[in-house]
């Protein structure tokens, strides 16, 4: 761009009424540029957090991610949803192996007891952790190259499964999204994330938005009230055509058939029989990412061309 030239003479308004003029010249200017309303719109935070600039910064929650996102040229993502909580083996034997010292203290303490209960399970669902992370490995391994971002997963960037499918991409040098929510709380990331491609959002809505914009599957592993949430809103869209359809698999038949009675739900006629057929089951990784190549090569829209 062509710079302008300096102008030798000042405009008017480059220099304060004069005191000869006004005494409280420089006073009164000073009250006027503390005001708030003198600040520029972009730099007043207090403007910017108003109710009444709610839908500018829904649309700027938004945008950031896009772009970034266009940017890298990802044409389509995996979406991984899974329990923060689940953790891998060696953690969650350690775990247990603490709680177990405590409880051999304390061998009535029903809180402890509680909590040894609890962490077996733990041990248990930890399958899921190292299931995830295959997950991920093998979506991360679909492309031609590390480069390559025609598919690529997505999680909530979180611990647990959402950090095994993004740690099982970053195993074999694929890059990997992570969409964070602002909380109250802190919370970090977790390390396995492309840096470039790691997020922040302040709204659930527009953060749901972006785990639908390029999904061409969601693969649901066990989880609790996050996990269901965002589970249903997806079947809920696709139920009543809002999205287009997708293969949705959970992941581990014997957890979510215990969690939710699907067929209870069909019996009872507040979902219709052809409603269980948004989703399939499957007890591994690969039975996963096989129903979600079979899924798209079936219906002529395979993910690689």
């Amino acid at each position: 761009m062509k710079r302008t030239k300096k102008r030798e003479t000042k405009l008017p308004w480059e220099h304060p009424k004069l005191e000869d003029e006004e005494p409280k010249a420089i006073e009164l200017i000073n009250t006027i540029k503390n005001s708030p309303t003198y600040k520029l719109a972009i730099e007043d935070s207090e403007f910017l957090e108003s109710n009444e600039t709610r839908g500018i910064r829904l649309e700027l929650d938004y945008l950031k991610a896009e772009l970034e996102i266009a940017k890298h040229g990802i044409e389509h993502t995996i979406v991984v949803f899974g329990s923060a909580r689940i953790m891998e083996h060696q953690t969650a034997m350690q775990k247990l192996k603490v709680i177990q010292e405590k409880l051999d203290k304390k061998p009535e303490d029903r809180e402890l007891l509680r909590e040894f209960y609890i962490a077996e399970r733990m041990v248990g669902k930890s399958i899921y952790y190292e299931d995830a992370r295959r997950f991920g490995r093998l979506v991360g391994e679909s492309g031609k190259s590390a480069d390559d971002c025609k598919v690529v997963v997505m999680t909530g960037g979180g611990p647990g499964i959402m950090e095994a499918a993004n740690r099982g991409s970053y195993d074999v040098g694929a890059k990997t999204i992570g969409l964070n929510i602002h909380l109250p709380h802190e919370q970090f990331p977790n390390p396995y994330i492309t840096p470039d491609l790691c997020f922040q959002f302040h709204y659930f809505a527009v953060r749901k938005m972006h785990f639908l914009n390029r999904a061409k599957a969601l693969v649901v592993y066990p989880g609790g009230f996050g996990t269901f949430d965002e589970l249903f809103e997806t079947l809920t869209l696709m139920q009543t055509r809002k999205t287009q359809n997708m293969p949705v698999v959970l992941v581990g038949r014997s957890y979510w058939e215990k969690a939710i009675d699907f067929a209870f739900l069909q019996e009872e006629g507040v979902i219709a029989p052809e409603d269980l057929d948004i989703f399939k089951f499957a007890d591994n990784a690969d039975e996963a990412w096989e129903h979600v190549l079979s899924w798209h090569k079936e219906k002529g829209s395979p993910l690689f061309d």
